[in-house]
């Protein structure tokens, strides 16, 4: 099986480990736009992190495809047999003739600051990077005082930045799941709690796709297939796309199953600025985990979530 990824450190990491899960595969290393932008990006804005005013719209403002495109094109030419993503990082519409064939079990889910224990520990005024602009929005709905920046580049590369004195940083916040699969969990300094910073749909999860009617491979990842983690991806997913949720959206969605055949659903919307959000949470059947999401969505919706998001889209592209 030939197993495409792309080539940053964390996408290796993730595509090695679906190769052991599956007994052996090849790995096929691509350049996605996603990255090639954000490389270009990061030369000619130099190595200052940037202030960010209402959102950092440059730095984390992007079509989600620019991270899938050159992977589902090479699983519709029959160049490669899977793709694995970051389920994050995955548009709610997959290519014609593409599907999301499945997941094997969840990473921890939650953010964790980088350089402080918490973040009371941090002064007033802290400097704290981030890539992303659901991150800004709940770091300024918690702090209004701190200063946030638009970091870029990979893991490696904002770590390398949060220690290197001439960047100004106090703290930055990752993804935990990406500190553990490259081994680096332990320059995490704390937690963020999920009840406040409700973690990105998808997070932690990858997202295995294929070809639809490749049945030889969908039944080799059914195999290592995380039942669980596939039902929380696909309510999630479902939530997202109900809301029509795009990289300008300051948005939260983390599901997890609640026993006794029940699955819990969180969400969250806010302004880019921090200064307006509202969330919900439901605890609903597992059997149907899509239509769990969309009603979550619904009452987010309609709890004035979806006036947020026309708003924050606003503030987001200006």
């Amino acid at each position: 099986m030939r197993i495409g990824t792309r080539r940053s450190a964390l996408a290796l990491a993730q595509a090695k480990l679906v190769a052991d899960m599956l007994g052996g595969a090849e790995l096929v290393p691509m350049l996605a736009s996603g990255d090639a932008d954000a490389t270009s990006a990061e030369a000619t804005a130099g190595s200052a992190p940037a202030s960010v005013g209402a959102a950092p719209a440059a730095a984390v403002a992007s079509d989600k495809s620019r991270w899938v495109a050159e992977l589902e094109a090479a699983l519709a030419a029959g160049e490669i047999d899977l793709a694995v993503h970051s389920a994050k990082d995955v548009p709610g519409e997959l290519a014609p003739g593409l599907a999301l064939l499945g997941a094997p079990a969840r990473a921890s889910a939650e953010d964790v600051l980088c350089g402080a224990a918490g973040l009371d520990e941090l002064p007033a005024g802290a400097r704290v990077g981030t890539s992303s602009i659901r991150r800004l929005a709940q770091l300024r709905a918690a702090r209004e005082d701190l200063d946030v920046v638009a970091i870029r580049g990979n893991v490696d590369t904002r770590l390398r930045k949060l220690g290197d004195s001439g960047e100004g940083l106090d703290a930055i916040v990752l993804a935990r799941a990406g500190l553990q699969r490259l081994g680096r969990e332990s320059e995490a300094g704390g937690v963020l709690d999920v009840a406040r910073f409700v973690p990105a749909p998808g997070q932690g999860t990858l997202a295995l796709e294929g070809r639809s009617d490749d049945e030889p491979v969908r039944e080799a990842v059914q195999a290592i297939t995380d039942e669980d983690a596939l039902a929380c991806l696909l309510a999630e997913r479902a939530l997202a796309r109900e809301l029509d949720a795009s990289c300008h959206t300051p948005l939260g969605a983390y599901a997890v199953p609640g026993g006794n055949g029940r699955l819990h659903v969180r969400a969250w919307i806010g302004l880019p600025d921090g200064s307006e959000w509202v969330g919900d949470e439901l605890l609903g059947g597992f059997d149907d985990p899509e239509a769990l999401g969309r009603q979550v969505a619904e009452r987010l919706g309609a709890a004035g979530g979806a006036e947020l998001l026309r708003r924050a889209e606003e503030m987001a592209t200006a």
